[in-house]
């Protein structure tokens, strides 16, 4: 079994993010490392390098969405006349199309 006696470990430091609202995020890296000059807090938020650089967000392309996607391939009416056919062919499976003619 290997023992700890002797060994260093690396060198650290500690970095300060912010949130908006004000709350404080610190977060250890080594010294050799890029710190990031944002950081997504555990919450979700973005928080920013306390006295460092805004982070640039010139860049970010907007999120793409499957809806998104799908619209770049087809149009609307496509999308209902794919939707009514896969409807009624489920409604034929369950046999409610019969059940429907019945009634009337």
């Amino acid at each position: 079994m290997e023992t700890e006696s002797g060994v260093e470990p690396a060198p650290r430091q500690q970095v300060e993010y912010r949130t908006a609202e004000g709350e404080s995020v610190f977060v250890t890296f080594s010294t050799e490392a890029e710190v990031p000059a944002a950081w997504t807090t555990k919450t979700g938020q973005e928080a920013v390098l306390v006295n460092g650089e805004k982070p640039d967000h010139s860049n970010d392309k907007p999120q793409r969405t499957h809806w998104d996607m799908l619209l770049e391939r087809r149009s609307i009416e496509e999308l209902e006349v794919i939707l009514n056919d896969r409807l009624t062919a489920l409604r034929e499976r369950r046999g409610e199309l019969e059940a429907q003619a019945k009634r009337k």
